[in-house]
Parts: C-alpha cells; structure tokens; sequence
C-alpha cells in the first residue's frame, strides 16, 4: 500500500474568498461584492471586501506555503480584477499580480494550478443577463485568452470552471449564493448550457495557445452515494444513484455536467425528466463542450445515504459524526466516488478539494490544536489510497481545502477549512497542528499514513 511516487499533493483556495481589496488597483465588482452586502443574503451580513488580504500578503502565504512543503497550489484569478467590467477594458494591475503570484510560487518550487472561474462573475456581466445571456461563452472565452497569454508559458495545469453545480444550483436553483435568485426549469437548463459552452471554448482555446503543454480539466462536484453493502447489487445500486438526474435539482447532478464533458452527450435521463425544455444544440457546439480533458478534478466531501430511514430525510445519515457545515463524516466516499468517476469518464483523478470546517480557536498556549481535521483528512486519504491500491484506479494527487482560513461565501468567517488559521481583525496568520501534519504527510508521501504513525 502506497500513494503513486508522482503523487500531486497541495493546497488550494479561491480568489473571492482570500484577497480582498475588493475595489483596489482598478478592481471591478462582482456579484459576491454587490450581493453580499445586502442584509440577510448572508451570515452577519458579512463580505468579502477584506476576507484574509491575500493580495497585500502574498508574501506572506507563500512563505507560510513553503514552510508546510506545499508543492502544488491551487488557486482562482477574480475575472473583474483583470476585466473591471468582464470584457473589453483591461486592468494591467490585476494581470500583474496574478502573473507575479505565479513567479512567486515557482520560485519558491510551488507548481501553480489555475482555475479560471470560481463563482465571482462580473456583476456589469449580471446585468446583461449573465449566464442567461448566448454571448457570455465569448465574454468567458475573450477572459480566458488574456489568462491563457499571460501566464502559460509557466502554467501547466489548468480548471477551467469550479463546481458548476453550485453556480446554477447554489445561486439559481437555491438561491443562497449571489446572486441569490430562483430561477425556472427553463431558465436553468439554458444556463447550465452557457456554462458548458464556456467551458468548451476556454479548453479549446487553452489546448490550441497554451506556450507549455497543458494538463486541462474542470472541477464538479456532486452527490456521490456509497453503497450499503460490498454485494455487486447493492454498488449497482449506489452506482445508478451517483449519476442519476434528481428531477428539479439536477443542477446537483453528476452526470448532467461531465456526460456532456467527457462523453459528449447529455444523459439520456435529462430529455426523460425535461423533454423539450432541454436546450437544442448542433454538432459543433457539442464537439467544443466534449473538448479533450486530460485528468478528471473534483471536489469530495460527503456521500449521500444510501438508504431510507423511517421519517428521516432519505439522503441523510441518521446520527452520523457532522462538520461544522453539517456535512457528515463518509471518508469511504472518497473510494467510491473515485471508483464511479474512473469507472464512467476513464479519466484520472485528481481530489481538487477535500477539507472539513470546524469553529477552530487559539488555545490557551498561542496553537490551534485541531486534531479532528487530521483525524477527518487521515481517514479520507486512506480510502484514496484504497481507490488505486484496491480498484486500480490512477489517482493523481489531492489539494486539501483550504490553505488557510477564508471567507465561507453566505456562511461568512465562522466555519474555518483552513490549514492555517487566520485572526481576521489583526490577520495574524498561525499554521494549525493539521497543517504541520500535512506538512510530514507530504514529505512521506503519505506512508505515515499507511504505516499508522
């Protein structure tokens, strides 16, 4: 029992939820900025506008990065830091951090990953209708071509758009992410092709203009199911679970996002439950949304119940240990889900987050003693492990969520993911007990892990 010796391990974060300077050096707004501070759309109606000053302490981070022996990172570029208004006028100070960010990282020996879209759409963009609007994917598209040209003569790998279901289903569907609305069936089931489109164009236009050969995927994430037993009936069972449409919540799905990805249709089971209300499409644009991915990335937490307790919700688990976010503990999902993933798209995995939230503090002794987060991520990496040992499937690294403390998007500063702590009114950072785990698991690649020590 091993992890693969090229084994990618990291961290990772997103832009909205640690720079702040939210209208600083030419910085445009975007929907979380102007959503956010509207009373009751979030938790103590708390923004973003300084989260964890990520772009005046960069330094900082890295050095903080470099003293746990992170060799990947993960991170988002803000569209309206680069695009104040999503197209057309571009802001060369926003270009310049991200491309002094990336020399920084390399520098120091950590490989940047750079995910393009992590829910901050410009709000100039909103109000042109958004997601909604057919020439978004061109406005996604004139986006990715300055962060392509910029920074891929250093960028190997790429996301393209993370977690597509909470877009649509979190701020569409929901309505508890910015910018908050309940969209109809109709209306969701055209976004969620704009968003695929997008996806598309950005993968073709990486592919062809990349300076260095990219490694390209995006990052869903979705309601996993695990099965009740090892009986081949009962994994066919959590198998067909995993990657059903849920009716009106199918912007949650699996399979309405990566069956168009990586197979290059959508599921049959989408025109079942929408019929026509499903948006027509050509060839050509299905070709571009099935562009070539390399690896499949995705964020794992939870695995839903597999079976129905007498008056308790059926996709729940009845009294098991919960995180902060009332997400409860399944480290088995992360065998399963990779097993399904692998098994479906035969791409390899790469786990782009994975983390618990707890209401951490300093202790009395200055530390930040979380011994349940190295206890939560020591059990889900040994079932990743598990996945390739076990199943044969190619794992290819895990990024744990998050790097450091960070803004919880409607769920404000309270519920803390990070390996490093942060004091959000002195932003005095202090790497938790779990971060300098991390920091032995990384350097043994992971054989503390499986010879229990």
């Amino acid at each position: 029992m091993s992890f693969p010796k090229d084994f990618m391990w990291g961290a990772a974060s997103a832009a909205h939820q640690i720079e702040g300077a939210y209208n600083e050096d030419g910085k445009g707004l975007n929907i979380w900025d102007v959503y956010a501070g509207i009373k009751g759309n979030t938790k103590y109606n708390e923004t973003a506008k300084v989260a964890c000053d990520h772009y005046h302490r960069v330094d900082e981070d890295i050095a903080n990065m470099v003293t746990l022996g992170i060799p990947y990172y993960r991170f988002s570029i803000s569209w309206t830091r680069i695009l104040p208004d999503g197209t057309g006028r571009i802001n060369e100070k926003g270009l310049q951090f991200y491309s002094d960010l990336v020399d920084k990282l390399l520098a120091n020996g950590i490989e940047p990953i750079v995910t393009i879209y992590h829910w901050d759409l410009p709000y100039e963009l909103h109000r042109k209708g958004g997601w909604l609007n057919d020439d978004i994917s061109d406005w996604f598209l004139e986006y990715t071509k300055l962060v392509v040209d910029t920074l891929s003569d250093r960028v190997t790998y790429w996301v393209t758009i993370n977690e597509p279901q909470c877009i649509l289903g979190c701020g569409y569907y929901g309505g508890f992410h910015a910018p908050f609305q309940h969209a109809p069936t109709c209306d969701l089931l055209k976004m969620g092709h704009n968003i695929l489109l997008s996806h598309g164009k950005a993968t073709r236009y990486i592919r062809q203009h990349a300076k260095k050969k990219p490694m390209i995927s995006f990052s869903p994430i979705g309601p996993s199911y695990t099965p009740k037993s090892n009986s081949p009936e009962d994994v066919e069972e959590a198998r067909k679970k995993t990657f059903d449409i849920d009716g009106e919540g199918f912007a949650f799905s699996i399979s309405y996002w990566s069956d168009p990805v990586y197979l290059g249709h959508y599921p049959e089971q989408l025109y079942e439950t929408f019929g026509d209300l499903v948006p027509a499409y050509n060839k050509e644009e299905m070709e571009l949304i099935s562009e070539p991915l390399d690896y499949y990335a995705t964020n794992i937490y939870y695995s839903n119940a597999n079976h129905n307790v007498e008056s308790y919700p059926e996709n729940w688990y009845q009294g098991r240990p919960e995180t902060a976010l009332e997400w409860p503990l399944t480290p088995e999902v992360m065998f399963w889900s990779s097993k399904f993933l692998y098994e479906r798209y035969g791409k390899p995995i790469l786990i782009s987050e994975n983390g618990m939230a707890e209401h951490d503090w300093v202790c009395l002794d200055g530390k930040v003693h979380d011994s349940y987060r190295i206890d939560y991520t020591w059990r889900y990496l040994k079932e990743f492990e598990r996945a390739w040992s076990e199943s044969g499937v190619p794992i290819m690294g895990y990024l744990h969520w998050s790097i450091t403390d960070n803004y919880e998007w409607s769920e404000g500063y309270g519920k803390r993911f990070g390996l490093i702590y942060v004091d959000y009114q002195t932003q005095q950072r202090i790497i938790k007990d779990s971060g300098y785990w991390y920091r032995d698991v990384i350097a043994s690649n992971g054989q503390n892990l499986l010879s229990g020590n």
